[in-house]
């Protein structure tokens, strides 16, 4: 998948906004991902699940585990795209049926390659893995489709976990600059709100 085109593509659906924004982390922004409208898209979602999927390839798993609610869209459409086999830890374990805190089939000791949209800090990826890990999964890798390059790599690097990203802000902004979608000024104004970060 071509990434410039992917770039283009993911700012005219309108996934890359400009403004100011209060992220979940707590943090301010100058610039807002939304991955969440990629279900709109469908040729999109392909697209980004093609661009993970050479990541992917690349890696070491024998199931796909996405985070919701985000990166549920992108974990199935990366399962369709790879034929791998996913699973999902749920935000909280069901109280009817069969009580489950993880849906999918999996065995125990099973390594389960994590799937989300994005990056920001580590928290909430680290808060997904842990149902995972304590139903006896292995967790090695983690890949988004954008890194915000706001210490989640380190973060996760603590842990044990290594990051995979499509996408560095940074490097999509640029892209989106030599694409002429957003001017010298508005990269200036991101890359100085990375920097102090």
């Amino acid at each position: 998948m071509n990434k410039i085109r992917l770039a283009d593509e993911l700012f005219q659906a309108g996934c890359v906004q400009f403004g100011r924004f209060t992220l979940k982390s707590g943090l301010e922004s100058p610039i807002y991902i939304d991955l969440r409208l990629l279900v709109s898209f469908p040729g999109l979602l392909q697209h980004v699940a093609s661009a993970m999927a050479e990541t992917a390839s690349r890696l070491t798993y024998d199931r796909l585990a996405a985070i919701p609610y985000a990166g549920v869209p992108i974990g199935v459409a990366l399962s369709l795209e790879m034929q791998a086999p996913l699973i999902y830890p749920r935000r909280e374990a069901k109280q009817y049926g069969t009580r489950r805190s993880i849906e999918g089939l999996y065995r125990t000791g099973e390594v389960v390659l994590m799937v989300d949209d994005l990056i920001t800090r580590g928290d909430s990826k680290i808060e997904a893995i842990t149902p995972l890990e304590e139903a006896g999964l292995t967790v090695q890798d983690v890949i988004v489709l954008i890194d915000r390059e706001q210490g989640g790599a380190q973060d996760l690097a603590q842990r044990g976990y290594r990051l995979h990203s499509i996408f560095g802000l940074r490097g999509l902004i640029t892209q989106l600059g030599e694409l002429g979608r957003i001017d010298s000024e508005r990269m200036a104004e991101v890359f100085s709100y990375l920097n102090a970060g």
